[in-house]
């Protein structure tokens, strides 16, 4: 057996790309790796994986004893499991990943999937930000490994800490043109266009909500939203309000393998998040990588880590602002452009030869490598 490295991350561990592309990146290296997660009360199955998985049954799955359970839970399991290599996934997990690493005199890596400090759900809660942001300007000058998603993330840590982390985007392993489902067989409508709204992540500010308002006056289209988040209730109250039921479906959470079929069925994909916060400002979201790979042009609120991609590839347009008449008005004309679709559909087969995790990967095979 390899080397013993145990990963964790506070979320499900279900849905989250990331982490499962860096495990079966580091596996095939040879490390042992036991991958660390929670389960929630409406946790999807997992699919099967490489290595193994331990998901802990909390008490709270929200609020300060949420994390405060989950870091004690953590920080046990880590002195009580033999390991030779730790990785900690954001802030949440830092803490008790920083002190079993010295307790057991034990290399860390660490990977920061945001700039957590800024998230919105602690803009508005001075006192639990500072208390995190305490927490990484303790800890983050110590780390000599340290991974993030996009080039401004790295230029805030390194503005903070005098440290710029390894830069690894959150893109898809190439398509294995795998048979795809078809819309009939999804039970999606084979006469109307197709927007497609997926993640993790779909909360407050990331444009969900105006994206509603908008579909009254986007034409003979269909909005497709997989995946959960703090804001998926309310929108699916307002679709009630607006009589959108048939023009608006909600699908949950579902592994990448079966999300794929639904995305590459869509004529778009949309990533609409607000300039609200340092956090969303640049983001970088894995379903725009997603939907690239998918073949499906993007139709993308106009933030500097998309527009990179976005301009560099021209694989899709923005929309000029989130008022919910202009996003109708913008979305009409990207439909009624089938030359234009095209023209991006083309340039996504070209963009996803370079955009895959397979090019991406080599830059986390040359840190865990010392490590073997």
């Amino acid at each position: 057996m390899g080397k013993k490295v145990l990963v964790s991350v506070i979320n499900d561990l279900v849905t989250d790309q990331r982490v499962k592309k860096v495990c079966g990146t580091i596996s095939q290296l040879g490390f042992d790796i036991t991958l660390v997660g929670r389960r929630l009360r409406n946790s999807p199955s997992m699919d099967e994986r490489a290595y193994e998985v331990h998901r802990m049954n909390l008490l709270f799955e929200k609020g300060p004893l949420f994390y405060a359970e989950y870091n004690l839970r953590l920080f046990g399991f880590l002195l009580s499991n033999k390991a030779d290599l730790l990785v900690s996934n954001d802030l949440d997990t830092l803490l008790p990943n920083f002190l079993a690493s010295r307790i057991k005199r034990i290399p860390l890596v660490y990977d920061s999937h945001e700039y957590f400090t800024e998230v919105p759900e602690l803009v508005n809660r001075p006192v639990v930000q500072k208390i995190w942001k305490s927490i990484e300007r303790w800890i983050f000058p110590k780390l000599k490994q340290v991974f993030t998603v996009n080039d401004s993330i790295a230029g805030l840590f390194y503005k903070d800490y005098g440290i710029r982390p390894i830069v690894v985007r959150n893109i898809p392993p190439k398509s294995n043109h795998q048979i795809l489902k078809t819309r009939k067989e999804l039970g999606l409508p084979e006469d109307k266009y197709i927007l497609i709204l997926q993640g993790a992540g779909i909360n407050v500010h990331r444009g969900s909500e105006e994206m509603v308002e908008a579909m009254p006056f986007i034409e003979n289209t269909l909005l497709l939203i997989i995946g959960g988040g703090d804001v998926v209730s309310w929108l699916k109250k307002r679709v009630l309000e607006l009589n959108l039921s048939d023009r608006v479906i909600f699908k949950p959470r579902m592994p990448y393998s079966e999300l794929i079929h639904y995305t590459a069925n869509a004529n778009a994909g949309l990533t609409l998040d607000k300039d609200s916060n340092l956090n969303y400002r640049f983001s970088l979201p894995n379903k725009l990588f997603d939907y690239i790979q998918a073949g499906i042009p993007v139709i993308s609120s106009p933030l500097p880590e998309i527009q990179k991609i976005i301009d560099t590839y021209q694989v899709g347009c923005y929309i000029p602002d989130h008022d919910p008449m202009n996003i109708a008005k913008k979305i009409n004309e990207v439909l009624a452009n089938q030359e234009q679709m095209k023209i991006w559909k083309k340039n996504c087969s070209f963009a996803s030869l370079e955009l895959n995790w397979e090019a991406e990967e080599k830059k986390v095979i040359d840190v865990y490598s010392h490590y073997v």
